[in-house]
């Protein structure tokens, strides 16, 4: 046990962790996910919205293992190594509407940071702007940091704050394996409380012990890292340190290299799947992310971690990104394999607004009578 303590949280522990989310993520590609989606965040938590019922897009309704892994994986960890400390309190409305817009420009590009270096080692080139558009976001969040933007301090807080998420997984893990029907159609026809899609890609699968045995590891191992793409950018560009950015290199690396090893690898940019080839967007989109998660932390699975350590302040988020997922496609915001959807640059310009706003004006401030 102190063996993996002390290497995980070492300058080793984000090569390790991305070098295992890069050959897992192509492998559960090879087993039945979606191409160049072996993992993403924003993906799964929009194919989980659609399985909830909070939008209706048929093709992307499916409860994902892996989130599910996420979140009880890091749980585990926290708890192993003591670091399980319910918490909550900064500026919860802010992060969940940061979360939510987060969402949606993942979702005009169609893919989280994760999936976008992932698309990247499986030689979809129009991963290219949308990791540029990451890029930019991300220093453009950098210089509200440095004029004093600050979501405040969370604080302590009673212990089942910090079990509200890692219930939250278990009842989805539920929903998943029973499928319960208790709703019922016009006709009488049983449907829902979840809904699963027959076609498209929320249909592509792991299998599900796989799919989550899959999260857990990776939750356990990126809890101990402190593994995030956002951070890896932010800390590069701040203070030149590349302890995380090495871990981003080695997820690259290794997906290439298993791509290459099972025949995913197929480079260019026409015909690449779940894929769009409108450049501007997939910048813009990724711009919108970017900038989201660097105000609220942290990359969207850093957020899902921290949620299964305790804290809450993630968990809000999570919840901002699982309604934003909802709204984008109920909304027509997000995009598609044929393009982006009709309101996806009004829906970005105003996730941008939003950020702007929120990074001019919000400063840590001390409470009023404290």
């Amino acid at each position: 046990m102190s063996f993996i303590k002390c290497t995980l949280t070492s300058k080793y522990g984000p090569i390790i962790t991305g070098i295992f989310v890069g050959i897992l993520s192509s492998i559960l590609v090879y087993l039945g996910n979606p191409g160049n989606m072996g993992i993403c965040v924003a993906c799964f938590t929009r194919d989980i919205a659609g399985a909830l019922g909070l939008h209706r897009a048929g093709v992307v309704q499916y409860i994902r293992p892996e989130i599910i892994g996420f979140v009880l994986g890091a749980l585990v960890a926290a708890l192993a190594f003591r670091e399980f400390r319910p918490r909550c309190g900064s500026s919860p409305i802010v992060r969940f509407f940061l979360g939510a817009f987060a969402l949606v420009g993942a979702l005009v590009f169609l893919g989280c940071p994760w999936r976008a270096f992932l698309r990247l080692a499986g030689g979809d080139w129009n991963a290219i702007p949308g990791i540029a558009g990451l890029v930019v976001g991300v220093l453009i969040g950098i210089g509200f940091l440095k004029t004093g933007f600050s979501l405040g301090r969370n604080k302590s807080a009673a212990w089942p704050i910090g079990w509200i998420m890692p219930t939250f997984s278990v009842v989805l893990l539920f929903l998943l394996l029973l499928a319960p029907l208790t709703g019922r159609d016009p006709d009488g026809n049983a449907i829902g409380p979840v809904f699963f899609s027959t076609e498209g890609p929320a249909s592509m699968s792991a299998p599900v012990l796989m799919a989550l045995g899959v999260g857990l590891f990776i939750g356990f191992l990126a809890q101990r890292s402190r593994f995030c793409t956002v951070g890896a950018i932010r800390d590069f560009a701040l203070m030149r340190d590349g302890h995380l950015l090495y871990g981003v290199i080695a997820l690259i690396a290794a997906a290439f290299v298993t791509n290459l090893a099972l025949g995913q690898f197929k480079a260019g940019f026409a015909n690449q799947p779940v894929a769009h080839t409108h450049g501007w967007m997939n910048f813009a989109g990724m711009l919108l992310a970017g900038l989201a998660f660097t105000l609220a932390g942290g990359c969207p699975g850093r957020q899902v971690f921290l949620s299964g350590e305790g804290d809450g302040d993630a968990g809000v988020f999570v919840l901002g990104m699982l309604v934003g997922a909802g709204f984008a496609h109920n909304f027509s915001m997000a995009s598609s394999g044929k393009g982006p959807g009709p309101y996806s640059l009004i829906a970005v310009v105003a996730g941008i607004v939003f950020c702007v706003i929120a990074g001019l004006f919000i400063k840590e401030h001390k409470s009023v009578g404290g």
